[in-house]
């Protein structure tokens, strides 16, 4: 369970489309972006960059990735650390926070701006990790587990109770029981009782019906921990699906991407970038993509409404831009709220305002 709840949190993260705005627009041609919507370094591909940081971070408290540079101090790769190798310290004078590697050549500090690091929940500068946590219900599930498997081997295998009007010596039970045995292998399973035997077929129970309670109890703490709704795992939940991914996005993706957002902005781009307008940004509409009726019924009314442009939408569906798709349009039955003051109302394509219309 703690397998599939680190695998349901990593795959929803890679998934994610990450990209490097200015000013909202998306920089396509920008060597940031190619780094970390394509190729973090040289052997992974944005979804597995993402993918083992969740994993690392949901396993260990803590995922680091540290800045490889180029010849002209450009960042050419983020090379993902053994966090078990990692230990966050403060330097005593200045505060500043390094990172510790112990690295089989040796002991190395790097500076907390040429590491990435992302954790699940911290109370100082290293995080906690999820599974620390749920030792000891991890460690009363296998205890349950346990004991029905003891069960099942030390349960009694008969199928039958053969009972006897008399006493009989050992040699003739095991006769009886051998002569039994192979009268039912031999007639299809087909038994005859003489008289003074009673034939009583046994049933057996070898796994406790508990079990499947304490899975629950074990599931459900697992699924607080990681932030994960209950219906991940199976439960039952009162609440519609499309209500149950805005859940699920609002309150566990939501704030992962904040914090991988925040942390690439700090570390892998510039202050003179930030300032710029330089960001990057995870796409979650994706994961709040609703069904067709209500995806079309939101189209419509922003592009009324002059929220967003025709291209905006097909972006949004994953369809390419159409050449005319980026003007804004608004709804010629529209009144500004000062019409009533200006005497303006909304006229044609060629005559958009009318000033001091008569009555």
């Amino acid at each position: 369970m703690i397998f599939a709840a680190i695998t349901k949190l990593a795959n929803a993260m890679a998934s994610l489309p990450l990209k490097l705005y200015k000013n909202r627009e998306h920089q396509r041609d920008h060597p940031l972006d190619y780094l970390l919507s394509t190729a973090p370094n040289g052997h992974m591909t944005a979804f597995n960059f993402i993918q083992t940081m969740e994993v690392l971070r949901n396993a260990h408290g803590n995922a680091y990735a540290m800045k490889q540079y180029g010849r002209n101090m450009e960042i050419k790769a983020l090379n993902i650390l053994d966090p078990t190798r990692v230990t966050p310290v403060l330097d005593e004078k200045t505060s500043e926070l390094y990172y510790m590697i112990n690295a089989p050549s040796g002991t190395y500090y790097v500076h907390n701006l040429d590491m990435v690091h992302v954790r699940h929940i911290s109370v100082s500068v290293k995080g906690i990790s999820p599974i620390e946590v749920l030792r000891e219900t991890t460690e009363f599930d296998a205890k349950i587990r346990r004991i029905n498997i003891e069960g099942m081997e030390n349960a009694i295998k008969a199928s039958f109770e053969l009972k006897l009007a008399t006493n009989l010596s050992d040699d003739k039970k095991a006769a009886l029981r051998k002569q039994f045995e192979d009268f039912y292998s031999k007639n299809g399973g087909v038994i005859i009782t003489e008289s003074g035997q009673e034939l009583k077929p046994l049933k057996s129970e070898f796994i406790d019906t508990k079990l499947f309670d304490a899975e629950k109890v074990t599931a459900s703490r697992i699924a607080l921990v990681f932030g994960l709704p209950p219906y991940k795992f199976g439960a039952e939940s009162r609440a519609g699906n499309e209500e149950q991914s805005i859940g699920f996005v609002q309150d566990v993706i939501l704030p992962t991407a904040r914090q991988y957002e925040l942390e690439f902005n700090r570390k892998i781009l510039t202050v003179g970038q930030n300032l710029e307008g330089f960001g990057y940004k995870f796409n979650l509409s994706g994961l709040l993509r609703a069904d067709t009726k209500t995806r079309g019924d939101f189209y419509f009314r922003g592009i009324r409404s002059g929220l967003f442009s025709p291209n905006d939408a097909r972006e949004l569906e994953d369809l390419p831009p159409h050449p005319d798709g980026d003007r804004l349009f608004i709804s010629r039955d529209l009144v500004p709220l000062d019409a009533t003051d200006k005497n303006e109302v909304v006229g044609d394509t060629n005559r958009m305002k009318t000033k001091g219309a008569k009555k």
